[in-house]
């Protein structure tokens, strides 16, 4: 097929890769002409693990180009929208600017029969506003909603082999060919028994926002037992493991610690709430301010720990962070607990090196009065503390015996559970950790 993508940020670009690897001709559009030209070129502009692979292959195979001009999807059969939904500055509901403005410059170029397919986040009511706008415009070409449920960095596996495809699509006849489209883009994983969902417009926009709230809770309950925990000398990862043997709970996003940041949960849950405010079902989602409040919690937590192990002040002390992206494998820093958390330490005196294996550009980039060096050793320098918020794996396998031979003092933070305590403790460090017994 011959498919478009508008909005080659981080799902577009994924999803424009993804579909060209299965053989689809695809043409992605954006506005931001430096990323068109580096996609181009086949340089991805962001860190996820088997893009650059992907991308190259399919730009080599010439089924996927990119380019800045909207008359490029002409003849498309398929026209996916994945253009971000940032959070309104100063509120909780989404900015849909970016959509508007990508419908603004794809809808004169359709034409009857052909489909445009919603991927991006957005509140419930967006996709009934713009099959409106579509039928105003004349084009005859239709609307569906397909929502992503991409984790970062397993976005190639999460397009490739989902676990499972939803459509919202109109009632009637043009239901009928939405599905038909949507069938014909995702016939591979079709073959392999991908579960497919189809819905109404309305449940397929609340899918996504509905899964990340749900989410974004279980972890939020797990670190409200981890200050349950810590006032009563339990300890979160043997309540968590054992809870997690229940099949109804299970064991996954059940870890203790900094919480979640990204540029998914967060923004989306507060854009859930505010729009249940506009439809007049506010009640419905109130549990979801104090989800959002726990989560943030963690972050001075974490620092009133530091500020615990280290003798009441932080002032002028050294403190090494291993981690500034939101989550291991990935350079996005938006709204990243790690760097929330080194930021609070330097407000309150510390003298603050963070290091990451990804992320060490774009944190510059927004927190410039950090200091900044490429690995933990140097980091860990005359540290005073180490604190572990960010888990990539090689922070995980880091040896205590060696790190500790340059730090000032032995002490380990570990804002992520992901240490082994007694290894540490063993090499003569102290450890502690949210939610566990000293």
């Amino acid at each position: 097929m011959r498919l478009s993508v508008i909005g080659c940020g981080y799902l577009g670009a994924v999803h424009a890769a993804c579909m060209a690897e299965l053989g689809h001709e695809v043409v992605g559009v954006d506005v931001d002409r430096e990323k068109v030209e580096r996609l181009a070129g086949g340089e991805a502009p962001f860190h996820e693990p088997g893009l650059p692979e992907i991308l190259r292959r399919a730009i080599d195979s010439g089924r996927l180009t990119f380019t800045t001009d909207f008359a490029a999807v002409t003849g498309a059969a398929v026209h996916f929208l994945c253009v971000g939904t940032p959070q309104r500055k100063g509120e909780y509901a989404a900015d849909l600017s970016y959509v508007d403005a990508a419908a603004a410059g794809l809808f004169p170029h359709l034409s009857p029969g052909e489909l445009v397919a919603g991927k991006s986040t957005v509140p419930v009511g967006t996709a009934e506003r713009l099959t409106a706008q579509l039928a105003d415009g004349g084009s005859g070409a239709l609307l569906a909603w397909n929502p992503e449920f991409l984790r970062e960095a397993h976005a190639i596996e999460d397009t490739l082999t989902p676990d499972r495809l939803v459509y919202g699509v109109p009632a009637g006849p043009d239901g009928d060919r939405a599905q038909e489209l949507l069938d014909e883009v995702y016939a591979v994983a079709l073959d392999r028994k991908t579960p497919r969902l189809v819905t109404d417009l309305a449940t397929a926009q609340l899918v996504k926002t509905a899964a990340n709230a749900f989410l974004a809770t279980k972890i939020s309950f797990i670190n409200a037992m981890a200050e349950l925990c810590e006032s009563t000398g339990a300890d979160v990862v043997q309540l968590a493991d054992a809870i997690g043997h229940d099949d109804r709970i299970g064991r996954r996003f059940l870890n203790a610690g900094l919480g979640f940041g990204g540029g998914c949960l967060p923004k989306d849950i507060r854009a859930f709430m505010a729009r249940a405010g506009e439809l007049g079902a506010d009640q419905a989602l109130a549990f979801l301010k104090e989800v959002d409040a726990i989560n943030m919690r963690r972050r001075n937590r974490m620092v009133d720990l530091a500020r615990e192990v280290l003798d009441g002040s932080l002032l002028g002390r050294r403190i090494a962070v291993l981690g500034a992206a939101f989550k291991p494998d990935s350079d996005d820093i938006r709204d990243s607990p790690a760097l929330s958390v080194a930021a609070l330490l330097r407000l309150q005196g510390a003298s603050v090196v963070v290091t990451d294996p990804a992320a060490l550009e774009n944190a510059r980039r927004q927190w410039p009065e950090l200091e900044y060096v490429a690995t933990p050793e140097e980091a860990a320098r005359r540290a005073d503390a180490v604190l572990l918020l960010t888990e990539w794996a090689q922070y995980r396998e880091l040896d205590p015996f060696a790190l500790g031979e340059n730090v000032a003092g032995k002490r380990m933070l570990d804002g992520r559970n992901a240490l082994d305590a007694q290894k540490w403790r063993a090499a003569g460090w102290s450890y502690r950790a949210l939610g566990r017994r000293h």
